[in-house]
């Protein structure tokens, strides 16, 4: 669902891919998110049109509205107002973002994600002004990369901001993975929301491995990405360097690079396991999936 926004939920095709009659399915999806799908599908469109509002302000609402799945600006507008208390033409981002990105830097300057092995994907542009527009000092180097499609197992956290889950779900995954001989597979971390738009409660991080033969039981899951193209840094240091990396991407690269980002969520892409390097030293390459101009 979440990687085909742009398509109509048909809950009989939700419940056939998942295994279970349409009453089942929608009795069981709410009982795990708390949501119908429709309303589901909705805020994740409502999350999507958002980001693009922020990230890409030359394009029109009716696109925007039109590529995030709804049937018209109209409809868009409607439901836009109906969650943020504003229309999309009349909505203040930067002030949103600045509100939710005050939890989020509560929650670093505490250390409790730094603890947790979680980073914020993606960080878009908040406080870019700690780092103007041009600038790199850093001298990160963006690589546009095609990957191919890719399959993989994955835990998934809820709530991945409170308590141990992240490092429990990496502990688990791990040793499922040595039991399947994957270990030393490519490692990934993602989260299909952005915690400056959606609520921290409602945020999910996944910890997965990719892996093409194997049959999703419990907690383990398994999702096929498409090919896509995707912007690459690679990090070598502490949070401090991956967070501005991220705020670089996202603040000053995407909006001169004539891409968009686009409808996957962007990946920690480990070497070697997670966390292999400890806790105050981060070795991935962070991954933007985008559509090119």
């Amino acid at each position: 669902m979440v990687s085909n926004l742009d398509r109509p939920v048909r809950l009989r095709e939700l419940a056939k891919a998942a295994a279970l009659s349409p009453f089942h399915f929608h009795r069981v999806f709410q009982a795990l998110t708390g949501t119908t799908p429709s309303d589901f599908a909705k805020d994740m469109r409502l999350d999507r049109a958002l980001l693009l509002m922020a990230v890409n302000g030359r394009a029109s609402l009716t696109h925007i509205a039109l590529s995030c799945g709804f049937a018209s600006s109209s409809d868009f507008s409607r439901s836009f107002k109906q969650r943020f208390g504003a229309a999309p033409s009349a909505f203040d981002i930067a002030a949103w973002r600045t509100q939710r990105g005050t939890e989020l830097d509560g929650l670093a300057m505490n250390g409790s994600r730094v603890r947790e092995g979680l980073r914020v994907m993606p960080p878009a542009e908040r406080h870019v002004e700690k780092l103007p527009s041009r600038s790199n000092p850093d001298h990160f180097k963006v690589r546009i990369r095609d990957l191919p499609a890719r399959s993989v197992a994955y835990v998934r956290v809820a709530n991945p901001y409170k308590g141990g889950g992240v490092m429990r779900a990496v502990e688990r995954l791990t040793a499922w993975a040595r039991t399947h001989g994957l270990e030393r597979g490519q490692w990934l971390g993602y989260q299909w929301e952005n915690p400056e738009i959606t609520p921290l409660e409602r945020c999910g991080y996944y910890v997965a491995v990719e892996a093409d033969r194997f049959t999703p039981s419990g907690a383990i899951g398994r999702y096929q990405f498409p090919a896509m193209a995707v912007a690459q840094i690679d990090i070598d240091g502490g949070i401090e360097l991956e967070l501005r990396a991220l705020r670089w991407l996202y603040g000053s690269w995407l909006p001169r690079s004539g891409c968009v980002p686009a409808d996957q969520p962007s990946f920690e892409a480990w070497a070697g396991l997670p966390f292999g390097h400890g806790m105050e030293r981060f070795v991935l390459a962070v991954q933007l999936p985008i559509r090119r101009g």
